[in-house]
């Protein structure tokens, strides 16, 4: 059975009673007679934010530049988490592991992605502070609400490398101005929040600037709708999962032309990995489809794959990488969450090509346009 067929499968058990999704039609796949220009050509609608109850809100600092992203949702909004990368910068991750909370599920009413490195997960408090200052307003009829803590996971990047000051990083107040930034339609994509630090291609030396993504589907006529939204600051190098094609990465000595580290890995070149920790794609997937945190977390285990399908190589020793998966149980139709997992897996792929596509150059760090027209100093 090859990868398309598995998919339609999977989709013939997405609603109950059991109708056939066309697939095709809702992965909005490119012709085969495409070209490069046309596939690089990412289509202008498909946010995170198509997704009932989702909103995005991003802080950018244009003084190094860094940033923080927020995904705000319900109170009633399931997360789960997948974390393959070997060295995360993290917050909240071990409460939405199913091992640790078996029979709960776990309900956030944000995710925070962020620049900054360690230092940028001080913009999560921000978003409590907001969120808690929302919950008063909420009940601003009693004398004293009954105690609530907002649950926010968050994920950091490492983009301390990128600008002149290292000290400039996301703060509580970042946070707080994401979330009074946040929004329902389309979401700013590039070098914005949590990408406007983030680079690609760390173990070749030579960088190339990234930035923040983010694609939805909607699943045929079922109502079903998966979005996600990535920060793509991987040690790897971008491929096109749709041609197999090298997009971007890590740069030639001379910093002209792409120079993929596999190649030069198997030619038996000398590529020393960078710094643990300085290199992660960080990212969140969210579907209006009603599941519990077990199913969640496998939904952003599934999502994870997208990492494998569209960086190379990925998951390193000293990678971050991080999935979030958020529920927002707004369709009550019975759904499998492994037809899910495979969707956001998905539209999680063209975010990541969005990031790098969508991205601009910074003095001496030129994007994948630069590269590719050949303006890289």
């Amino acid at each position: 059975m090859n990868r398309r067929q598995m998919l339609q499968n999977l989709g013939s058990l997405a609603v109950a009673p059991a109708a056939l999704i066309t697939l095709e039609a809702a992965l909005r796949r490119v012709p085969a007679t495409a070209t490069e220009d046309e596939i690089l050509s990412v289509r202008s609608e498909g946010w995170i934010t198509d997704v009932d109850g989702i909103k995005v809100g991003h802080f950018t600092d244009d003084r190094r530049p860094t940033g923080c992203t927020v995904i705000l949702c319900s109170d009633e909004s399931i997360c789960g988490v997948a974390v393959p990368g070997g060295n995360p910068g993290t917050r909240l991750t071990d409460m939405l592991q199913p091992i640790r909370n078996p029979d709960n599920s776990v309900k956030v009413e944000a995710v925070v992605l962020t620049g900054g490195s360690d230092f940028g997960l001080a913009s999560a408090s921000g978003v409590e502070r907001f969120l808690r200052e929302r919950y008063f307003r909420k009940h601003k009829s009693e004398s004293m609400p009954k105690p609530h803590v907002p649950i926010v996971p968050a994920a950091v990047i490492f983009d301390l490398f990128t600008g002149h000051d290292w000290r400039i990083v996301p703060t509580e107040e970042s946070g707080y101005k994401a979330c009074q930034a946040a929004k329902g339609g389309k979401v700013a994509e590039g070098c914005v929040g949590a990408g406007a630090g983030a680079q690609i291609g760390y173990w070749g030396g030579h960088t190339t600037k990234s930035g923040l993504g983010t694609s939805s589907m909607k699943v045929g006529d079922t109502g079903i709708v998966v979005g996600a939204i990535c920060a793509v600051n991987a040690v790897g190098d971008v491929y096109n999962p749709r041609t197999g094609k090298l997009v971007a990465g890590a740069r030639s000595a001379d910093g002209q032309r792409f120079s993929p580290i596999i190649d030069r890995l198997k030619a038996g070149e000398q590529v020393l990995l960078p710094p643990a920790g300085t290199h992660t794609t960080i990212s969140c997937v969210a579907t209006n489809a009603s599941f519990d945190s077990a199913s969640m977390a496998k939904i952003a285990q599934m999502a994870s794959g997208a990492h494998a399908r569209a960086i190379d190589p990925c998951w390193s020793p000293g990678d971050g990488d991080t999935v979030f998966a958020i529920s927002t149980s707004t369709l009550k139709t019975r759904v499998d969450h492994g037809a899910i997992g495979a969707l956001a897996a998905e539209v999680l792929e063209e975010a990541i090509l969005r990031a790098v596509v969508n991205a601009t150059g910074v003095a001496g760090l030129p994007s994948y346009r630069d590269v590719m027209k050949g303006r890289t100093q």
